[in-house]
């Protein structure tokens, strides 16, 4: 582990050569602050250690939502391999989430020639590896991703407008939440959809075991208060800020951020996070006035 770091951080020096270099520091920072972080190198030195073990989405708690803002620059970047990290499939906090659980050759090696599609052969010099030992680790790579990913089925029907099925359904989604219905939940939240609260564990695996733990935190009821949303995104997926109205108070005060992942036109995943999000997205913790749908920046 030590020795794979020292490569990264040499990978980053300023006699990295030529075309790979802005690449290489952008990958050799991401790696070596993972490599720095406790919580991530004992789930790297698991999977290291034991090729069986895959791990599970409830041991990553440390990822937080990136607004759309900071991902797409206002100017559209050329098709160049930085702009393919920014497909959706390698932003989205299921992806993010699962690449935690690999080991740092293997995440370095899908990173590279899946995220940024270099060959074998660069990643195998950036890295001072063989080219073999390159196809081994993106085999592996692969391999777990398939284990844990969910399976990139289309997030809407090939036919229609995607941006106006997004909008529609993300608009749903804030009237069932901030009318406490389930019923409208249902018709928008696959059966085997899934819900977590980083950092706190555990998944809610299925709609109903996730309606079982919104109603055992008060959801819907009259001393939980009153929601309103926000509508935004984060991680390139439509997501909710909602701010609540408790009993007897004058404040709306920031309470979740829901991101949402899509597929065939219904809600699959919900990952809330906390209130000290909000500022990333440029939204206020407290507000006198009720929150308005769409006044996100």
């Amino acid at each position: 582990m030590n020795e794979f770091g020292s490569k990264q951080r040499r990978a980053s020096s300023p006699r990295a050569a030529g075309p790979l270099l802005p690449h290489a520091r952008l990958l050799a920072v991401c790696l070596d602050a993972i490599a720095r972080d406790e919580r991530r190198a004992v789930l790297a030195a698991r999977a290291d250690a034991d090729e069986c073990w895959a791990g599970q989405p409830d041991d990553v708690v440390w990822l937080g939502p990136i607004p759309d803002s900071v991902l797409e620059p206002p100017t559209p970047p050329e098709r160049t391999a930085e702009a393919l990290t920014l497909k959706r499939e390698t932003i989205e906090i299921s992806f993010l989430t699962v690449i935690q659980l690999l080991t740092p050759q293997q995440r370095a090696a899908l990173i590279l020639c899946d995220v940024l599609d270099w060959s074998a052969k660069d990643a195998a010099d950036l890295l001072e590896i063989s080219v073999s030992a390159v196809n081994s680790a993106l085999q592996r790579a692969r391999a777990r991703l398939r284990e844990r990913l969910p399976s990139h089925k289309p997030a809407w029907p090939a036919s229609g407008d995607a941006s106006a099925a997004e909008r529609d359904l993300l608009r749903k989604y804030v009237e069932a939440t901030e009318a406490a219905d389930f019923r409208a939940f249902e018709s928008i939240i696959r059966a085997d959809a899934t819900f977590r609260m980083p950092p706190e564990p555990g998944t809610a695996a299925g709609r109903e075991a996730m309606f079982k733990l919104w109603i055992e935190g008060g959801f819907g009821s009259e001393q939980f208060g009153h929601l309103r949303c926000v509508v935004t995104h984060a991680n390139l997926q439509p997501a909710a800020a909602c701010y609540r109205l408790q009993p007897g108070d004058s404040t709306w005060r920031a309470m979740a951020l829901d991101v949402l992942r899509i597929e065939d036109g219904l809600i699959m995943e919900i990952v809330t996070f906390g209130p000290d999000t909000f500022p990333l997205f440029g939204l206020p913790l407290l507000t006198e006035l009720a929150p308005e749908m769409n006044t996100c920046p």
